[in-house]
């Protein structure tokens, strides 16, 4: 503070004595205080405590202008320049240039009022001069290694940052049209940028965008004076055709500017670019950018098209267009409230220069830009799209030369289209025909597939697709290349052809597939449809490719709503026809069959075309599926996958015993429970080799509960077999209560994805065996349950002899106690024990567990035997006494 302090009272004595100073003494004065000024600058980081800044700024400012005058005076060009360049860079006693140069740099980023001190100046207009010739002009001095010295550089930057601080402000402009230089030097970038100062055409380009953010009336006026936008159109047109895309691109970005930005002051400019072929000359440039970049683009290319955007905007009237809206349209759409938000289309000249390159370029960012600027005026305001589509059609031309352009261009096109309806909630139903026929020509595999996602997607969003592409003709076209398809799978059924199916081709039929699921989903008269083109026996085809199961599915769940009987004989037909091998086929199918039986009107088809017989056949095919180790193919599927079939299963059989009488009388008198316990019993993880040797007593005893905590969820080494054993009490124990096609137990499989290594593990590490959360029954539900399905008590009966394993004697015992002490709860209360009679639970129990129950001795002999007590003093079964 001190030090400012002290410069203040210096400069106040400057101030006093400079009027009685000659000029020379009074320069020399000057110059002699501004190295405190500087240094004091430095010492304080910056910060000013000055208060006669605005003066100073002033008297320095104009001494800057005056040694630029003189250095200039009466000089040629070239020779002007290298004066110019000494002036400014010399340091030590000579320097007097540099040091107003970097004082004024100083002062010009204080405040507002300093700058206008400095524009008052007459600086502006010198700079200018300075700036055209540096540009115009190069010097053929370098370094030693032939870059610009640090010195040139400095230089450069403290001129560029007064200038662009200079010319930000409206006054700062207005100072410039004293001289012609502006004019000068926007014609010559225009003209000379091949043969211009290299390290020039930047800063160049930063002022000059300055200069026309900050346009004035006045301005506007003048470069309209000297028709400067004409003979730069004229002098670019000339450059078109010999300097390279991109410095071609950077001229013309610098003349646009200008015209738009002074657009909203005056449509002078751009009145004078329209009417000198200014948007033919931005085509021309624009085309020759083909290729300039692949990845990116060139930033100019860019920035024209942003400006060319822009001008789309411009214009002295609003566009009076009516169109036809073609119904049916969304229910939400109401073009009568679409409100102009002010952002429209006024300038279709702008826009035919965009609409031109696309339909005249390949090139994939090019086009990509032009989709994009037009995804940005449609943004602007919502009218913009109808402005343009019942004007020049962009989008509905563009339909019929999309197969042309580079794969992502179309993928971006498309989005485009999709936007319209789930954007702009509308139905365009031209472009959609258009689509349409694409699709049906085929002419690029690729174009196709994008196509028919982008329809797909809008076909979800609402049931009224449904009607417009089966109306239109898609649906039928569809059916009819998915029936050829399937012809030629059926033909080439169990042979590979190279080539056949393969690629874009493949994912092509996928997409067809989910299109035609889509257009049947909630729709009765869509599936009818596929019905009456007879397209039943062929979409059964698809069943066997796992990439078109799920598509396939679908479409066939669409068809139970007219026929259920049809889809339960596609679907047990496909069931019990199955390979061994083929378990994801067999999984995918039971998961589609449990979302019908989902609806009670199933359950009678179900049963009438031997569903029960089909899902039990399941579970005989997987015989030994379960052993440790296991063996043949079961060893490359692995465990958890059988207990997954298992589990789906068990669960469409419970699904369609639920609430179902006759379903579950029939299953009950045909013995199939009976026929259930004998094919788990053979699925390899229960015992089936003859007697077993049990303890006669037990060193612990594990409720049901605990033994499922410890074989899922404790780190004792559990064997493989007894946790297989345990997965499917569990399940019987859900089929008991009528539960189990509720739960969900295994993660979903996404086809697309390999599936994860199935190689069994024992101990701790066998959870990966079983990656699924199980749900432990709480305290409540094992109190007091009720028993739906009584049946399945008896096939846990059966079991229970089965619970052993050589050399697990003791967890044999005690797992078979746990089990027999869950029965003996679910029988406790008078409603369950009501509900098992004439279950044949007690012959069940006669049958399958003589030794135990007959020999007093033997641990489960009490726990039976208290079943059988209880079970027995509701009613005694005829055959029991027997």
């Amino acid at each position: 503070t001190l030090q400012w302090e002290t410069l203040g009272r210096q400069f106040v004595e400057y101030e006093q004595v400079a009027q009685f100073l000659i000029p020379e003494e009074q320069q020399r004065r000057l110059l002699d205080f501004l190295p405190l000024f500087l240094k004091a600058w430095e010492q304080s980081s910056g910060v000013m405590i000055f208060p006669n800044i605005q003066l100073l700024a002033s008297e320095v400012s104009k001494l800057l202008t005056k040694e630029i005058k003189r250095n200039l005076n009466g000089k040629p060009a070239e020779e002007a320049r290298l004066a110019l360049e000494q002036l400014l860079q010399q340091k030590g006693e000579a320097g007097d240039g540099r040091l107003l140069l970097k004082s004024v740099y100083l002062l010009s980023q204080t405040d507002l009022k300093t700058m206008w001190n400095v524009i008052g100046s007459g600086l502006p207009a010198a700079l200018m001069q300075c700036l055209y010739l540096f540009f115009t002009f190069p010097l053929k001095k370098t370094s030693d290694d032939g870059k610009t010295s640090e010195d040139d550089t400095q230089t450069q930057e403290m001129l560029v940052k007064i200038m662009i601080n200079m010319y930000r402000e409206e006054q700062g402009v207005e100072e410039l049209l004293a001289a012609d230089k502006l004019q000068s030097l926007i014609i010559a970038t225009a003209s000379l940028w091949d043969q211009c100062s290299h390290s020039w055409k930047a800063p160049t380009g930063r002022v000059l965008r300055t200069i026309s953010k900050a346009q004035t009336k006045n301005s506007i006026l003048y470069l309209q004076a000297v028709d400067c936008i004409k003979i730069a159109i004229q002098n670019l047109f000339k450059l078109a055709d010999t300097l390279p895309a991109c410095d071609v691109c950077e001229a013309a970005s610098i003349v646009l500017c200008f015209v738009k930005d002074s657009y909203p002051i005056s449509s002078a400019l751009l009145t004078e670019f329209e009417n000198h072929d200014g948007y033919q000359l931005l085509l021309k440039i624009l085309l020759r950018c083909e290729g300039l970049q692949q990845n990116e683009g060139d930033p100019y290319m860019d920035e024209i098209l942003d400006m060319l955007t822009c001008l789309t905007t411009c214009g002295k009237t609003e566009l009076k267009v009516s169109g036809h809206i073609v119904h049916p349209q969304l229910p939400h759409f109401d073009f009568e409230r679409t409100r102009s938000s002010g952002m429209t289309v006024k300038n279709l000249q702008a826009f035919q220069v965009l609409q031109s390159i696309f339909q005249k370029s390949n090139d994939q960012h090019l086009c990509g830009r032009i989709l994009a600027a037009i995804s940005t005026i449609w943004a602007w305001d919502t009218v913009n799209f109808f402005l343009l589509e019942w004007t020049l059609q962009p989008i509905s031309q563009f339909t019929d030369i999309i197969h042309f352009k580079p794969h992502p261009v179309q993928v971006q096109f498309f989005t485009l289209v999709e936007s319209i309806v789930l954007d702009l909630s509308y139905v365009p139903h031209e472009i959609l025909k258009k689509v349409q026929y694409l699709i049906k020509e085929n002419r690029v595999p690729f174009c196709t597939l994008t196509a028919l996602r982008c329809l797909l997607s809008m076909t979800k969003k609402d049931l009224l697709f449904s009607d417009i592409f089966r109306d239109s003709g898609l649906l039928g076209l569809l059916l009819a290349l998915l029936r050829k398809q399937a012809k030629i799978l059926r033909k080439s059924a169990g042979t590979h052809q190279p080539g056949l199916e393969e690629g874009t081709e493949k994912e092509l039929n996928a997409v067809m597939l989910k299109m035609v699921a889509a257009l049947t989903v909630g729709s009765v008269r869509n599936t009818v449809v596929l019905k009456d083109y007879g397209m039943v026996p062929y979409i059964k085809i698809f069943l066997d490719d796992e990439c078109y199961r799920s598509a396939t599915l679908s479409i066939l769940e669409q068809l139970s709503v007219i026929n259920y009987e049809e889809y339960m004989s596609i679907i047990i037909g496909a069931l019990c026809s199955s390979t061994q091998g083929e378990l994801h086929l067999k999984l995918d199918l039971l998961k589609s069959l449990l979302r019908i039986l989902e609806s009670p009107k199933s359950h009678s088809a179900f049963r009438t075309c031997s569903g029960f017989n089909g899902l039990l056949s399941l579970l005989s095919d997987m015989e030994g599926a379960l052993q440790d180790p296991p063996s043949g193919l079961w060893a490359a599927i692995g465990h958890s996958c059988v207990l997954e079939l298992v589990f789906y299963t068990l669960q469409g059989i419970t699904a369609a015993l639920n609430l179902d009488p006759v379903n579950s009388n029939f299953f009950q008198r045909n013995g199939l429970f009976e026929k259930m316990a004998e094919d788990l019993g053979l699925l390899g993880c229960f015992w089936t080799q003859g007697e077993c040797q049990m303890p006669l007593s037990l060193e612990k005893t594990r409720t049901f509960a605990e033994f499922l905590d410890a074989a899922f969820y404790s780190s004792e080494p559990f064997p493989v077999w007894l946790k297989n054993c345990i997965w499917i009490l569990n399940f019987l124990d859900h089929m008991v209560k009528g539960t189990l096609h509720l739960e969900s137990y295994f993660k979903e499989r996404k086809p697309e994805m390999e599936e994860a290594s199935r190689d069994d593990q024992e101990g701790p590490q066998a959870q990966e065996e079983h990656p699924v959360a199980f749900k432990r029954p709480d305290k409540w539900e094992m109190r007091d349950c009720t028993i739906v399905h009584p049946g399945a008590v008896c096939v846990m009966v059966r079991l229970l002899p089965k619970l052993y394993k050589e050399g697990h004697s003791q967890l044999s015992q005690e797992i078979q106690c746990a089990v027999v002490d869950h029965i003996q709860s679910l029988v406790k209360s008078e409603k369950s024990r009501q509900v098992m009679c004439g279950s044949g639970l007690l012959s069940t129990i006669i049958t399958s567990c003589q030794d135990a129950f007959h020999n007093e001795s033997h641990p489960l002999h009490l726990p039976l035997t208290r079943v059988f007590e209880k079970l027995a003093s509701q009613a005694i079964e005829p055959d029991v006494l027997r």
